[in-house]
């Protein structure tokens, strides 16, 4: 049952940092027969203690970047800071979003289909120190200028996360999973698709939809056609290897493929040639990165094509396409401590 925002406690930290923040900025040279080509990589924010979990959109001529700000990478506070620049290079503070006795995570951030204000969804927990969470439930805030921040309203279900909501046709869907104490002790999530008419008030479309090896962070996506597309990540104890959901209007039946590869805080996007490329975080012998895919979605593959300049406490990556180029914000502790990261990537033709 959704709860009722008003009985706790708001701030909202108006006080915005006026001061532009320099990005520190790294050029790299690859191959030009390589799919992707990092153009740069700028550190945009290190400010906070433990600084991670973007988002990205565009609007109304400036980037966007909101992520967690907390002293550690689990806390019993955190709050949720917004970012804004014109060109990517310059960076200032927009707002800080914060509620009183909380821990505010993952943030994620999409426009309005309105295209007048953006939407910020994220989670609230509660919990004692670092344990884990006794309380959780999905938020979502609104702005009409990225400055000023409506009061966060509960939304969806408590302790089930909703995680990423992707706007389609004037309709508003997301997967959440379970995030009670005994899901997370036993790794028995499951997943659920909602849907809603207006980004707020969320119904279920689909009960259980997937139940096996402890579905997590899941991210949709939808092609010009409608067939919506699933990115899922699973923490299972049985196995942890990420899948890609297929489904086709009204989204009510779908079929999935085990992608083979473990794939934390999953993002992607179509490119207008028709790729799909995502991005997340993969582990191997040289530890966690956060790496570029190319997605293969008739075939259910997952092909690495571009590790970020990343390492440790790493991933959770927005995505964006704008001037012919690809735009990834993502954070990492490569560098010592986790900060912000903001990539500019090329996009090259595909081999003939």
């Amino acid at each position: 049952m959704s709860g009722s925002f008003h009985r706790f406690p708001f701030i909202f930290a108006g006080l915005i940092c006026m001061t532009v923040c320099f990005a520190s900025s790294v050029a790299y040279a690859q191959a030009e027969d390589s799919p992707l080509t990092l153009i740069q990589v700028n550190k945009i924010w290190d400010q906070g203690n433990h600084n991670a979990f973007t988002g990205l959109a565009r609007f109304q001529d400036r980037f966007y970047c909101v992520f967690r700000e907390a002293v550690a990478h689990v806390s019993q506070e955190g709050n949720i800071r917004v970012l804004s620049s014109s060109d990517g290079d310059r960076w200032e503070s927009s707002a800080l979003i914060t509620l009183e006795g909380y821990d505010l995570r993952d943030p994620k951030i999409i426009v309005h289909p309105g295209g007048k204000r953006l939407m910020v969804y994220g989670g609230g927990a509660i919990r004692e120190g670092n344990k884990p969470a006794t309380w959780h439930q999905s938020f979502v805030s609104l702005s009409p200028d990225g400055k000023t921040w409506s009061k966060p309203e509960w939304i969806a279900d408590v302790n089930q996360w909703l995680w990423r909501v992707t706007e389609f046709d004037g309709k508003f869907y997301g997967i959440s999973y379970g995030v009670s104490p005994s899901s997370r002790s036993e790794k028995i999530y499951g997943t659920n698709l909602l849907v809603s008419e207006d980004g707020i008030k969320f119904e279920t479309l689909v009960p259980d939809l997937y139940l096996i090896s402890g579905p997590t962070e899941a991210t949709l996506r939808f092609a010009s056609d409608g067939t919506c597309y699933c990115l899922q990540r699973r923490d299972g104890k049985e196995s942890n290897t990420a899948l890609l959901g297929v489904s086709q209007p009204p989204y009510k039946e779908w079929t999935w493929k085990d992608l083979g590869v473990y794939y934390g805080g999953p993002d992607f996007i179509q490119l207008p040639d028709g790729r799909w490329i995502a991005a997340g975080r993969i582990i191997s012998k040289d530890g966690a990165k956060t790496v570029l895919c190319e997605l293969d979605v008739k075939e259910g593959k997952l092909q690495p094509l571009l590790t970020l300049p990343s390492g440790g406490d790493t991933s959770y990556p927005g995505l964006l396409w704008h001037q012919d180029a690809l735009w990834v914000s993502y954070y990492s502790s490569h560098e010592g401590k986790t900060n912000i990261y903001f990539a500019k990537v090329q996009v090259n033709e595909p081999a003939k």
